[in-house]
Formats: structure tokens, sequence, C-alpha cells
């Protein structure tokens, strides 16, 4: 049975990029729990000004004052595509590589301290309100800005050998446009995180708000 071409892409894909998964698994792994400890560095002071705004927010939640669904969608979606163009733009940079792994760990410590604030704020509401308006969006955007870190590290490491190596010189157009359509397939997916994080997550949020009392 002969196997999807896709499919085997994809296989050879992950089974030469494996060792650069797992490390920037744990880079962005580390970035989260770097983030949620933050939140216990922070001053009684510093917390209770962060929870009135958070309270504040989830105020507005409730009564269904917040930005429509179309403007949190445009919002999301080129903020991510943003994020996912300069790592782009970083790895034919080349000299961009540790900025790419930078901007990694910065999306792991935003994901952490957002958790770990509500958790250490609310306790077991904190975790449900977290589990609903991070989650959802987070399950594509993640496994995508982790996909588009490896891809800009490795089109970056292959541009340095094809700078400083004489043997194995590959054309550097058809590697470009390699590269650029899998940012273009990648920023195709922020298209689904971007939808629930206006459409889903607001809903989810407000069901939640209400069940634990919160005005």
């Amino acid at each position: 049975m002969r196997r999807h071409p896709v499919k085997s892409m994809i296989a050879v894909h992950m089974r030469e990029h494996a060792p650069m998964y797992l490390f920037v698994i744990v880079l962005f792994l580390m970035g989260v729990i770097f983030g949620a400890i933050v939140v216990n560095s922070l001053n009684f002071s510093q917390k209770q000004d962060l929870y009135y705004y958070l309270t504040q927010f989830f105020g507005q939640v409730s009564k269904g004052n917040i930005a429509s669904a179309h403007d949190m969608f445009q919002q999301s979606y080129f903020h991510n595509l943003k994020y996912v163009a300069l790592m782009w733009v970083l790895g034919i940079s080349i000299i961009g590589l540790p900025i790419i792994l930078i901007l990694l760990f910065l999306k792991g410590i935003v994901v952490g301290f957002t958790v770990g604030f509500l958790v250490n704020q609310m306790g077991w509401q904190g975790f449900l309100l977290s589990f609903v308006s991070v989650m959802p969006q987070n399950l594509i955007i993640i496994p995508a800005f982790v996909i588009m870190g490896v891809i800009s590290v490795s089109f970056s490491l292959q541009m340095v050998r094809n700078q400083f190596m004489k043997r194995g010189h590959e054309p550097i157009f058809p590697m470009i446009m390699r590269y650029t359509m899998a940012m273009m397939l990648i920023s195709v997916s922020l298209l689904v995180s971007s939808s629930l994080e206006a459409y889903v997550s607001p809903l989810f949020m407000k069901q939640v708000i209400e069940m634990v009392g919160h005005k």
C-alpha cells in the first residue's frame, strides 16, 4: 500500500528534526514554569492591582460588554500572524536564530503567568477560567509556534551550512519557497485558533463566570 506523499513528508520532517522539537518543547515548558514562578514573586500590592483589573474584565464579560467577536478575531489573528512572520524573517536573516528561541520562551512565560496568576488568586475557579479562556486557542497556537520555531531554526542552520560548506550546497530559491509555504500553512491554522478565541472562549468564560458567581 502506497503511503500518502504528504504523510511521508511529515514523517520524514518529524524524524529528521526530532531533537530540535524536543529542545524547543522543553524551552517552551521552561518558559511556562518561569511564568508561573514570576506570579509568586509579585508582592501583595501588585497582585491586588492585577486582580482588580481581572475582576473588572470578568465583570465586563459577564455583562457582555466586550469587543465584538469580529474585532477580537482580527486582533487575535494579526497578533499571532505578526509573531509567525517575525520568526520567518528571523530565520532568513540567520543572525536572528537566538531571537526565535527567545520568542518561544516568552510565549511560554505568558501562558505560565496567565494560568499561574488565575490559579494563585482564585484556586480551582481560576483553573477553570484559565481552562476555558486560555486553553482552546492555545491548543492550536502553541503547536503552530513550536513548528514554526523549529522550521525557522532549521532553515537558518541550513543557510549557515550553505554559506560555509562547499559540499552539499542546495539552491537557495527552492529552500525559501518551501520555507514560505510552511509559514503560509501555519498562518491558515491560526485562523482556527483566532476563531476559537473570538467566538468560543468568550461564551465559555461567560458561563464559567456566572457559575462561580463573579459579578
